[in-house]
């Protein structure tokens, strides 16, 4: 009897280390949750993110949730917010929306995160709010500037220009060779837009403090100079007889094929379109070419980017040390190769250290220096700004159409700017 009282005691004991060291192990377990956008890009990258994240964190679990895109995603985030119930890791805009989500009462810093030395200025000014960095980039940024046929320019013998002038005298010996120099496709509207939108680079280089103004209502489009020049160059264009005949019915389709097949030279557009190419013009994506909107200078020729969205961490996440670690691998060398093996990238990285494939789209790598070595690149004003009017497609079309002066344009752009900003109530209009 004492026997079995003694074995039924060491059990007990037993059993008893057993649950401590379970209880010990589930102490160490973290789990964290993760809120993203359902794009088809978005969830098996990070799908990706999270497997190889736990993998080298065994004792952080990460579950992911993932919301809608558009407006009804982004109620979802600013609501989730505003009751604090969002998860304890989030995807979301950068830019003009990222101030609307109150960084600096809902998000935690991430100014002196030590991976924050890797990222690039350009890519931090369009997180940071009063002086504090909110977020990090987690894809690539991409480009507004002029996609180029490359077997063109070498029959031509011509160079990717770095001036206005320099594109401009390009445009004259194409016209001259019988090809169209420049193509527009009108009957997508939103693509009129590029030659006032990816010329910010240039409006920054010469009035650096434009785009605090321009919110502020103390910059107009029509008053500055700099600004004024991205409207008159989409007029240059035209009343040079440079367009595609069509360029009142032809779509973005059209403007693709164009440029991949040498119909065309030259294609203002976002780089995005990279990844069209193959599928409108299968073949011809090593054709095409990529330049930024050239400037007054060549030694200030630089790119406007539209940066990616960021991950950020709320200030009701359960486990920062946990979050911050998963928010350092996202902005790391590592998670970009991860994102290289699941998705194909359509533009350079914003994180030092990170590389592109071997191979990409000439489109792609033309990119690049733009961004080396904190590269000659900043944001496009709908980033800085949280004014963007609604009509300036049919503004520019108008002006790319020759129906309106550049100077007329810019003007009625600045009062659909004026309408927009008092709808928002801001301050100076």
């Amino acid at each position: 009897m004492t026997l079995n009282l003694k074995s039924m005691a060491l059990a007990g004991v037993g059993a008893l280390a057993v649950l401590l060291a379970s209880g010990a192990a589930q102490a160490q377990s973290t789990t964290l949750t993760l809120l993203i956008d359902n794009g088809p890009q978005t969830v098996p990258v990070f799908e990706a993110y999270v497997a190889a994240f736990e993998a080298a964190n065994p004792d952080i679990n990460i579950e992911i949730e993932t919301r809608p895109g558009g407006g009804e995603g982004d109620n979802i985030v600013k609501t989730r917010l505003a009751t604090g119930a969002m998860a304890d890791i989030f995807t979301y805009n950068s830019g003009s929306l990222f101030q609307a989500i109150n960084p600096q009462q809902n998000l935690l810093p991430l100014t002196n995160e030590a991976w924050q030395a890797n990222v690039q200025d350009s890519f931090k000014s369009v997180v940071t709010s009063a002086g504090d960095v909110y977020g990090a980039p987690y894809a690539s940024a991409m480009g507004g500037g002029i996609l180029y046929n490359i077997p063109l320019y070498k029959e031509l013998g011509l160079t990717p220009p770095k001036t206005w002038d320099e594109f401009m005298a390009n445009n004259e010996k194409i016209k001259a060779a019988g090809k169209v120099a420049v193509i527009q496709t009108y009957a997508d509207t939103w693509t009129s837009q590029l030659f006032v939108l990816a010329d910010f680079y240039n409006v920054m280089a010469a009035v650096p403090d434009f785009a605090e103004k321009y919110t502020a209502g103390e910059a107009k489009y029509a008053s500055t100079p700099a600004a004024l020049q991205g409207f008159e160059r989409l007029q240059q264009v035209h009343d040079a007889g440079y367009l595609n005949e069509d360029f009142g019915a032809a779509n973005y389709n059209d403007g693709i094929r164009m440029v991949a097949t040498g119909e065309g030279a030259h294609y203002p557009m976002l780089t995005f379109a990279v990844g069209a190419i193959e599928e409108i013009s299968p073949g011809n994506t090593a054709n095409v070419g990529f330049f930024a909107q050239p400037g007054n200078s060549a030694d200030a020729n630089g790119l406007t980017t539209w940066m990616p969205d960021a991950v950020y961490i709320p200030k009701t996440v359960s486990n920062e040390e946990a979050a911050k670690k998963f928010v350092a691998f996202v902005a790391s060398p590592e998670a970009c190769e991860v994102r290289n093996a699941t998705v194909n990238p359509t533009g350079p990285y914003l994180v030092k250290g990170c590389e592109l494939p071997a191979e990409v789209p000439p489109a792609v790598s033309d990119m690049l220096p733009y961004f080396a070595d904190g590269g000659n690149n900043g944001p496009a004003l709908e980033f800085l700004s949280p004014i963007k009017g609604p009509a300036l497609e049919q503004i520019t079309v108008e002006v790319g159409s020759g129906i309106r002066s550049a100077a007329d344009g810019a003007a009625l752009y600045d009062e659909d700017v004026r309408k927009q900003a008092q709808q928002l109530g801001l301050a100076g209009w």
